[in-house]
């Protein structure tokens, strides 16, 4: 199962890496405006609750997933 999870993390995550547009500019435009008015750390916390909230939901089906594979087979 882990295997299977890593591999789609994998693939998702080269298929962004080369969806991403080449700038002319050493930096993206929109990280220098939200860095200059302080909103950056507002972006980086939202984007650590959904990943958080993804993770715990993802723990939460698991065990309930546990529980009715134990009744199952063992019931």
């Amino acid at each position: 199962m882990i295997k299977k999870v890593l591999g789609l993390l994998f693939i998702c995550v080269s298929l962004l890496s080369q969806a991403q547009q080449v700038v002319t500019n050493d930096s993206p435009q929109m990280a220098d405006a939200f860095r200059q008015e302080g909103k950056i750390y507002v972006v980086i916390a939202v984007i650590a609750l959904i990943f958080l909230a993804l993770v715990c939901f993802l723990i939460y089906i698991e065990r309930k997933v546990k529980k009715i594979e134990d009744k199952v087979f063992k019931g």
